[in-house]
């Protein structure tokens, strides 16, 4: 098997065409697109001879699983991207439904996250089949609905018994190998203070004073316990919600009296080295801290409640694993230099199904797909170029894996 040829036999055009065929199907997080989708790669994965079919996730809720089957003795290996993406904002120039392609990029919404990842797994095992290759392991796709509902799309795969040797995770990375990625959480504070007329301001403990001081202090955090520089390098906190005004009922139709009640909403990023109660505490800390500074003041924070979303557990892989050095060597064949390894912002912050595959199924795996840098912002577009190197990353990536037969 010439891998040259192999690699030069992939048909970019149709690579393209699939990618934005994707793009055309409208699959917002849990509505009937997501399923449409689904029904779209499961009969694409059938057409190229996978083992291919649909799951339920929830009652007429489906996702789509395939195997490439292998002849054994070769490790498997485990593709994952989700088929969900964000609403379209305002600000777009293009059809964000169109799957427009141009000669830089690929343009429309989810394409960076993430059907641009899930098209080019898809289509690297495809150029496989098409130039009759056998492999000894078996490829799994698994292309999910409801990653942005805490990944209950692959917890049900997994939950199912989907497994393999190593996982890929497509989330976008611009084709860096993700190492490391934090946790997250949302957290909820309330600040409790003391009203009074403008004319007694002095008297009071003003609420939306002390939010204004805390803020800021939370969006600069490093959380405790961190077991080196690289896990305390995916620390991050930031509030997102703020709302103050007379009592937990947010009378503000009253602005001449001091606001005696703030309620903020936040989310965390924390390290393997982490966890969600010793983030809670050190948030905790903190707001002793500002209870020192504004006598009087009373002060809450809590893990908001999340029905049954999954959590969002941090994810690790070792440099020096099987999975990751399979990905840096196909990367530097394909491009010619050494791949950005490690916990690389921005994508540290990300959460991803990643860390499902890890805790839930004690997988071994990697974060690394095409996209980002114009991900979640309108005229969401993917570099035609990063694209078509990730097939080519993937392609040996599974060669490296699986082995030929």
């Amino acid at each position: 098997m010439n891998r040259d040829r192999l690699l030069a036999s992939i048909d970019r055009a149709a690579c393209l065409d699939f990618v934005a065929r994707m793009v055309r199907h409208r699959s917002y997080s849990n509505t009937p697109g997501e399923t449409e989708l689904s029904r779209f790669m499961a009969r694409s994965m059938e057409d190229i001879g996978l083992d291919a079919g649909l799951q339920e996730v929830e009652p007429g809720r489906f996702q789509a699983l395939g195997t490439l089957k292998g002849s054994g003795g070769g490790s498997s290996l485990l593709f994952n991207g989700h088929l969900d993406t964000n609403p379209v904002t305002e600000g777009w120039t293009v059809d964000p439904w169109g799957g427009l392609v141009d000669e830089d990029f690929i343009y429309g919404i989810g394409v960076s996250n993430m059907k641009a990842g899930d098209a080019a797994s898809f289509c690297a095992v495809k150029t496989l089949v098409d130039a009759g290759v056998k492999l000894k392991g078996d490829v799994v796709l698994t292309y999910v609905v409801g990653e942005l509902q805490g990944g209950i799309g692959s917890v049900a795969a997994i939950e199912s018994g989907v497994r393999a040797d190593y996982f890929v995770n497509s989330e976008p990375t611009d084709l860096a190998a993700l190492t490391m990625h934090a946790g997250a959480f949302v957290f909820e504070i309330e600040l409790t203070g003391v009203t009074r007329h403008i004319s007694k301001r002095e008297e009071a403990v003003d609420a939306i004073a002390a939010a204004c001081d805390l803020v800021p202090r939370i969006n600069a955090m490093t959380f405790s316990g961190a077991a080196n520089a690289e896990h305390a390098s995916v620390n991050r906190a930031n509030v997102g919600v703020l709302r103050g005004a007379l009592s937990s009922q947010f009378h503000d139709w009253r602005p001449p009296q001091v606001a005696d009640f703030v309620r903020l909403a936040g989310t965390a990023r924390y390290a393997p080295s982490q966890s969600e109660e010793t983030v809670l505490a050190d948030l905790r800390a903190l707001l002793d801290e500002l209870e020192t500074r504004f006598p009087g003041l009373g002060t809450r924070v809590v893990k908001q409640a999340e029905g049954e979303k999954p959590s969002m557990l941090p994810f690790e892989v070792a440099r020096d694993s099987r999975i990751v050095s399979a990905v840096n060597r196909a990367h530097e064949s394909v491009r010619g230099t050494p791949q950005p390894t490690g916990a690389l912002p921005p994508p540290c912050f990300y959460g991803t199904d990643a860390a499902h595959f890890l805790h839930r199924a004690g997988m071994e795996g990697i974060v690394c797909g095409p996209g980002g840098r114009y991900n979640t912002m309108p005229d969401e577009r993917v570099d035609v170029p990063d694209y078509l190197d990730m097939i080519e990353v993937y392609l040996l990536t599974i060669l490296d894996i699986c082995e030929p037969a």
